[in-house]
């Protein structure tokens, strides 16, 4: 199991999901560029001392996370307000890449396109999308649950 953020524009909200990381032992791929400038000490500020707890890898672009990925077993699932399918419906396996978009934009129909599965976490009518980690901690739990994946 991973984490993908494309294009992470709030150094906040990656700092929060590398602390949940960190804490779950799950790896987080960092698809640039970022709408922040990346520095351990952004990170660490909102990361804490987590920061040197959590396994990433920076990508310069979308092509040169791809090729990473090609190089693996794994699904790309997309966490989009626009998707149908709930997350906890969602059959996850191991090797799953957990993919979240931008805070303002999310990701573009390319992108979208290239993804082996899209889904979403159910919200009220009328409200427009939930905050980022929060979004992330939501279906990493689910992910973690289904394949017993929760550190011992």
């Amino acid at each position: 199991m991973r984490i993908a953020l494309y294009q992470p524009e709030i150094a906040g909200n990656l700092g929060t999901i590398l602390r949940t990381c960190a804490c779950l032992d799950v790896p987080v791929d960092i698809i640039e560029p970022c709408g922040f400038p990346f520095s351990d000490r952004s990170l660490r500020r909102a990361g804490m001392d987590y920061f040197d707890h959590v396994d990433f890898t920076r990508h310069a672009d979308w092509d040169a996370f791809r090729a990473s990925v090609d190089s693996r077993e794994s699904r790309i699932i997309l966490l989009s307000s626009k998707a149908d399918a709930p997350h906890f419906e969602f059959a996850y396996r191991q090797d799953d890449i957990l993919l979240f978009g931008s805070e303002g934009s999310g990701v573009p129909l390319t992108v979208h396109e290239q993804c082996d599965g899209r889904i979403t976490i159910p919200m009220r009518p009328g409200m427009r999308s939930l905050n980022l980690a929060v979004s992330a901690g939501m279906a990493l739990g689910e992910a973690l649950r289904q394949t017993g994946r929760f550190p011992k």
